[in-house]
């Protein structure tokens, strides 16, 4: 870890616990039981009507395609070793659109191959990077 070159967190009391589920490679989001929306970034109040009645819930993993982009010149320092990589954006199947990286060399070598509203394989999962957030 202490070589560790990239960007960590900083957990919030609102977001915690998906740090922490996270770290255990699982992928968690909040509800809203007032309007039954599920939303993306964690916080106790529904961004889409306001409701404080939320609750935490174990997300599927699996997400559709919505854009990507394919890095070949890092802004970050950090992230110059992993170049080229895709940063994507999807949307979950439980409703939520959120950032994320794919790593799959078949999308460097062969963008064209990859459509927007495609599903990111048969057996999706969360990896998550065992570094540490900050505290």
């Amino acid at each position: 870890m202490a070589n560790y070159q990239k960007p960590l967190p900083a957990p919030q009391g609102e977001s915690q616990l998906y740090w922490d589920k996270a770290r255990e490679h699982e992928l968690w989001l909040r509800r809203c039981n007032a309007c039954n929306e599920a939303y993306f970034y964690p916080r106790d109040i529904s961004p889409c009507c306001f409701s404080r009645d939320t609750e935490w819930f174990q997300a599927s993993g699996k997400a559709s395609l919505f854009t990507f982009t394919i890095v070949h010149r890092s802004p970050y320092p950090g992230f110059q070793a992993d170049t080229p990589f895709v940063t994507a954006i999807v949307e979950l199947e439980e409703g939520p659109i959120m950032a994320t990286n794919k790593r799959n060399a078949t999308w460097v070598e062969k963008p064209s191959a990859v459509s927007a509203g495609s599903g990111l394989g048969k057996r999706p999962h969360i990896a998550v990077s065992t570094a540490r957030a900050r505290t």
